[in-house]
């Protein structure tokens, strides 16, 4: 059987290929793919199969994607590219004729009104046109999205935002990872769509708290509205582009568009997952590392 993972020189790519060995999948059964060999490099000398891609050049996926019995699509990083990108994926993986798919997606991508859902659910529409067997995988926050806001906390004392009360069911990368390669390396699953969160939602007051215990000083949450966000944020010297997104994301937090928690992803895994202060804990830990 062979699994073919992109973006394998990400974060939670690599993280999937490092649960698969984990799981006992032989290293010359996985094929791992990105756009950098120097980092794909460490992955090839454990045995790994390793090639160099680009969604924006086709030409690059054909021959990379032959064989799969199974593909892991990671959602593309460039925001606002991702439909033209993930097409030409979807495209190769057909003309390659790839067992089946199984795609990073967001939390209910076809419905909901979160900042990052349109692109998400246009790819799983043309998931649905390809005729492949395809699972969707919608994968809620990563708690480690929060580490540079503990570093801010750590000079300021308050995290900043217009979150309001809003929720977040955030959970570390290496739990989505960890159901990921059960997805991949088990049957059953062609078809499925799976939302997956943390096992509890938390609010900002409560990622004060833990910060205040990690970061060992007294850190508390300023909640400002959108236009005071974005004045702070502009001040702090950010672009408009950047300020925009993370205005809206918390309008969206506010919301409670994040803020669901659903048990499939302890399910899949087997365990529960990671809780908000273990998972700031650990990847604090790497980043100092």
């Amino acid at each position: 059987m062979t699994i073919v993972v992109t973006g394998a020189t990400g974060h939670l790519g690599r993280l999937v290929v490092e649960s698969l060995l984990e799981r006992g999948v032989p290293a010359a059964d996985i094929r791992a793919l990105g756009r950098r060999a120097d980092r794909l490099a460490p992955l090839a000398e454990r045995g790994v199969d390793t090639a160099v891609i680009d969604f924006d050049r086709p030409e690059t996926l054909d021959e990379a994607f032959r064989g799969a019995d199974a593909l892991l699509l990671v959602s593309g990083s460039e925001v606002g590219n991702r439909i033209p990108q993930h097409r030409n994926a979807i495209d190769a993986a057909v003309r390659a004729g790839v067992g089946r798919i199984v795609y990073t997606s967001a939390p209910k991508a076809t419905e909901s009104a979160l900042i990052l859902a349109p692109e998400h659910a246009e790819t799983e529409r043309l998931l649905a046109a390809s005729g492949l067997p395809a699972t969707i995988l919608r994968n809620n926050w990563y708690t480690e999205n929060y580490v540079g806001t503990l570093d801010q906390a750590a000079a300021t004392g308050e995290i900043l935002g217009s979150a309001g009360e809003g929720r977040v069911a955030s959970a570390t990368r290496a739990d989505y990872a960890e159901a990921t390669a059960v997805v991949l390396t088990t049957p059953g699953h062609e078809g499925a769509v799976y939302e997956l969160s943390g096992d509890a939602a938390w609010t900002f007051d409560e990622l004060a708290a833990v910060a205040s215990e990690l970061l060992g000083r007294e850190v508390v949450y300023r909640p400002v509205s959108p236009e005071e966000h974005a004045a702070a944020l502009t001040a702090a010297g950010l672009d408009e582009g950047t300020v925009g997104f993370v205005v809206a994301l918390d309008g969206n937090i506010r919301d409670g568009l994040l803020g669901e928690a659903s048990p499939t992803l302890a399910e899949l895994i087997g365990r529960p997952t990671t809780s908000l202060a273990e998972g700031l804990a650990q990847a604090r830990e790497a980043s100092a590392a």
